[in-house]
């Protein structure tokens, strides 16, 4: 991870910072309410913590702008966004409950922050739904989240290289044959979905790229 990425009060920072105001104040209605940078600080310093390589700032600050590009096709995109902020704000690679104990830390902590009942409910909804990927038909909030979370294997073959990289990193307690029976275990099961991507710009712009990153990637693992 850059330095930056650690550093308060840095631009990248603030510009986060000034993103969860924004859709905060827009999913509570209003300005009256909590100050919403403390916040903020706690989840920044929870997506910098020592143990992430790729989830990090700069995977939240991705998924975001990936969710501003498909904000259209969202019921509610203000919940969606708060739904990025907290999708990984729990992220302990050696464990199974990440999504759960993200979900219950937006429970916990959206209402407090005056956040409305039910949208702290679909956010929590959307949250636990990143285990799977896998959106009923007509979730278009859940649609958006989830191309929004998995558009980085739309990326260009060097980036790709690098987030594949830096999940190894992040399973570095992994012995390399364990790990690689179950990278490619997790590539199978991407590969055999019909469908990666349900938005129309995920679907248009990404599904190809992506397939051909997850073969390319699970042919370098098992050869």
């Amino acid at each position: 991870m850059d330095d930056m990425d650690r550093t308060p009060g840095n631009s990248a920072a603030d510009a986060l910072r000034g993103r969860w105001r924004d859709c905060l104040v827009a999913a509570r209605g209003g300005d009256e309410g909590p100050d919403p940078l403390p916040y903020a600080d706690h989840l920044l310093a929870r997506w910098a913590e020592p143990q992430r390589r790729y989830h990090t700032t700069a995977h939240l600050a991705a998924v975001l702008d990936h969710v501003d590009t498909l904000a259209g096709h969202a019921a509610d995109p203000d919940a969606v966004r708060l739904a990025a902020w907290f999708h990984d704000a729990v992220y302990r690679p050696d464990r199974s409950e990440n999504e759960e104990r993200s979900a219950t830390l937006a429970e916990r902590a959206l209402p407090e922050a005056g956040v409305p009942a039910v949208t702290t409910a679909e956010v929590a909804r959307l949250v636990r739904l990143t285990v799977s990927h896998d959106p009923a038909d007509g979730d278009t909030d859940g649609e958006v989240l989830c191309d929004a979370d998995l558009a980085i294997l739309a990326s260009p073959p060097k980036e790709y290289a690098r987030y594949a990289a830096q999940v190894r990193e992040e399973y570095g307690f992994v012995p390399d044959e364990l790990f690689r029976e179950g990278r490619a275990a997790v590539l199978r099961q991407l590969l055999e979905l019909p469908r990666l991507f349900r938005t129309p710009h995920g679907a248009a712009e990404w599904e190809a790229r992506a397939r051909h990153n997850l073969r390319t990637e699970l042919e370098l693992l098992t050869h």
